[in-house]
């Protein structure tokens, strides 16, 4: 396609993890594993909580909406990247791969504002419990949940939007595993400073207070938790936020360093997104699971 005396890029190649035959070979073994147990985990995760009565609370209406928005997060780049590691033509359209970025950042957005969410919801049932069913009652958390995806939304808009406008006549070779806003930046053939500025504004912005949000509900709740008198009691309280708190350091740790940064080319950047991208979705059924008595009990139910 030309765009006046300049050819328009139609299609992008995705370079990938490496160039080494044998290592895509490992990787595509490690991201298939990785990618099936994510799938598998999740599934268990919202069958279970669905189908027992005792674990229809906000906690764990929250904790299934997590586990949909992993599943839905890792299904954006995983397929494509597991394709891409066994064929030689790496080639992603156009539309396909601005459609990937739009839903990368959209599950994305959400999750950050997702597990800003749970730790609000901690705080009122550790702070506030007396009135915790009030304030928690079943409109607020559909309302709740709801604010989440549409902040997704735009997040994922705003951060789309910009890039879709740059120019791209190549070259069209995406040093990235899938199509993110800075790789994509990089190969625009105009002035991409605004383009940049909206990207690390955006995501950075989003990112960090989220994190910063989370850290100041947790410091009213650890507060809270070592004024309560019994030992056992502070062991329960400490045991409930404890999972959600290793989440969120695992998701946000990697998202802030890598989009509050400058905005320059760093080699552990792919390494880092395939770790909050593929390998946090992957542990969080593991997480919840194994630290959480009422799901693992739920599970062992579904085996009767």
């Amino acid at each position: 396609m030309v765009l006046g005396n300049e050819t328009r890029v139609t299609e992008f190649i995705l370079l990938g993890l490496s160039s080494n035959e044998n290592l895509q070979i490992v990787f595509f073994l490690l991201f298939l594993v990785m990618y099936l147990l994510t799938v598998a985990g999740n599934l268990l995760i919202l069958v279970t909580i669905y189908v027992d009565s005792q674990l229809h609370t906000p906690m764990y209406f929250f904790l299934s909406n997590l586990s949909f928005i992993d599943l839905s997060f890792s299904t954006v780049t995983v397929p494509k990247s597991l394709v891409n590691f066994i064929r030689k033509n790496k080639a992603i359209s156009f539309s396909n791969c601005f459609a990937q970025l739009f839903f990368f950042h959209f599950f994305g957005g959400t999750e950050c504002f997702h597990l800003t969410l749970m730790a609000y919801d901690r705080y009122v049932a550790i702070c506030n419990p007396l009135r915790y069913s009030t304030i928690m009652n079943r409109k607020t958390c559909l309302l709740l949940v709801l604010s989440t995806w549409v902040g997704g939304f735009i997040h994922a808009f705003a951060q789309t939007l910009p890039t879709l406008q740059l120019p791209f006549c190549g070259p069209n070779e995406i040093n990235h595993f899938f199509c993110d806003a800075h790789p994509l930046t990089l190969l625009a053939c105009s002035n991409t400073i605004i383009s940049e500025i909206a990207d690390r504004v955006n995501s950075g912005s989003l990112t960090l207070s989220a994190f910063l949000v989370v850290s100041i509900s947790y410091g009213y709740i650890i507060s809270t938790i070592l004024k309560i008198r019994s030992a056992d009691g502070r062991r329960k309280a400490f045991s409930t936020c404890a999972s959600h708190l290793l989440v969120v350091s695992l998701t946000f740790g990697p998202s802030v360093f890598i989009y509050m940064r400058p905005s320059v080319a760093f080699a552990g950047d792919k390494l880092l997104t395939v770790f909050y991208n593929i390998v946090t979705p992957w542990l969080n059924p593991f997480i919840y699971t194994l630290r959480n008595e009422k799901v693992r009990e739920a599970m062992k139910k579904l085996k009767r």
